[in-house]
């Protein structure tokens, strides 16, 4: 079955209609959706999980973004944290963890290109000439600064898409993302043509 809900006009689960599902609503078949509910009472999800459902129940039209990952961190009791940011975004990167420092957070930030890889070392040849150096963003080695310096929540800022998927995977600390980045919004990119097999 595909589900759909993206589509849905009904929306039974949120008023608890349940009368009225739609012929593929993912609550059709109970063994399906209540495989979940008891990965929320597991020790390392339980008071996360009702934290963050607090949170948002809390700053509901109160808080921005910002402000409820520092209440999670603050009720969650997290003293250090881990910023995976954007070198694109670094003035922005550095307004949100003084923020947070400001609250008492110690906040461990390390940068997309920490680690000066070239990325031809990666296998990616085709778009600079080969006389000039482009570092790689490095998003394992974030993800590992990170668990060596013990962070106990994790904040993504501006990391590109699929590169914030990657630190996701290494990371061992719980991922959130507090800011995204679209390339074409950011001043000054200039305007390249789409290499071929690319859509443009």
């Amino acid at each position: 079955m595909t589900y759909t809900c993206a589509s849905c006009s009904i929306c039974a689960c949120k008023k608890n209609e349940t009368e009225h599902l739609p012929k593929n609503c993912p609550m059709q078949d109970a063994s399906v959706f209540g495989v979940a509910l008891p990965e929320y009472f597991l020790e390392e999800n339980e008071e996360f999980f009702r934290t963050a459902t607090e949170i948002s129940a809390v700053g509901y039209g109160h808080w921005d973004r910002l402000q409820s990952t520092i209440q999670l961190c603050k009720h969650m009791g997290y003293q250090k944290v881990g910023l995976a940011f954007c070198g694109a975004v670094q003035k922005e990167a550095k307004a949100a963890a003084d923020a947070m420092r400001a609250t008492g957070l110690n906040v461990v930030s390390v940068m997309c290109k920490a680690g000066h890889v070239d990325k031809r070392e990666v296998g990616v040849m085709r778009f600079k000439p080969p006389e000039m150096f482009e570092g790689i963003c490095n998003p394992i080695l974030q993800a590992k600064l990170m668990n060596e310096e013990k962070t106990e929540f994790n904040i993504l800022f501006g990391l590109c898409v699929g590169h914030d998927s990657v630190f996701i995977k290494y990371s061992d600390a719980m991922v959130t993302t507090l800011q995204i980045k679209d390339k074409i919004l950011l001043p000054g990119v200039p305007v390249k043509p789409i290499p071929d097999g690319y859509e443009k």
